[in-house]
């Protein structure tokens, strides 16, 4: 195996944000929310990856996140959702990665989050291709989400080169939500949101000390 790899990470599958703004994302293009905070949810579905050298293809990661004005200036309230599928050497490998331990563009993302205030291991349903489907764990999150279609011949509208683009010219696919429900009451984090933004990207990260 990459020595280089077995401290480092190579990830990649798709990026999912379901949030309380109108369509489409003003995250996406470096602008600050509606009403100046956000109330959110990142899904990271691993296609195919190693963390630490730990294959973690497959898996779901969920960010639950409350972010208080422009998402880049950090200061996020996250709960993370771990795939309960995931053995607990896969899940440290997570966390590792995730919460910027591993350095690299996954460190930037972790410097985001002013407050870590739960990690979970639940069983989530991810169903979800070019904005259209569904992300689900039960008694905590539930969204269903349908693309938004850009021409009579039903082509679904799309974002190029955003602030938030991880893969070169892979388009972000823009959606609305059908139904949004996050219930978190433990936590402080309960809302709900239909008909407003849902977007989804390719995504990939890698770092190799």
């Amino acid at each position: 195996m990459n020595t280089a790899m077995e401290s480092g990470y190579r990830l990649e599958g798709s990026m999912l944000e379901i949030c309380s703004c109108a369509v489409s994302c003003p995250c996406f293009i470096g602008e600050d929310p509606d009403g100046n905070e956000c109330f959110g949810v990142i899904a990271f579905h691993l296609e195919r990856g190693e963390a630490r050298g730990v294959d973690v293809s497959g898996l779901t990661l969920v960010n639950v996140a409350h972010i208080p004005g422009n998402a880049l200036a950090g200061g996020w309230r996250s709960v993370l959702l771990v795939d309960s599928r995931a053995n607990d050497e896969q899940v440290e490998a997570l966390l590792d990665a995730f919460g910027g331990k591993l350095g690299g563009p996954l460190a930037d993302l972790a410097s985001l989050v002013g407050e870590l205030v739960a990690v979970e291991r639940v069983a989530i349903t991810h169903e979800a291709h070019q904005a259209s489907g569904q992300l689900k764990v039960e008694g905590m999150l539930e969204a269903e989400f349908a693309p938004i279609q850009s021409s009579p011949d039903g082509t679904t509208a799309t974002l190029y080169d955003s602030a938030f683009t991880t893969v070169k010219g892979a388009p972000a696919y823009l959606g609305k939500s059908r139904r949004y429900r996050v219930d978190l009451p433990q936590y402080a984090m309960s809302w709900s949101f239909d008909g407003h933004n849902a977007i989804q990207t390719a995504w990939m990260m890698e770092h190799q000390p």
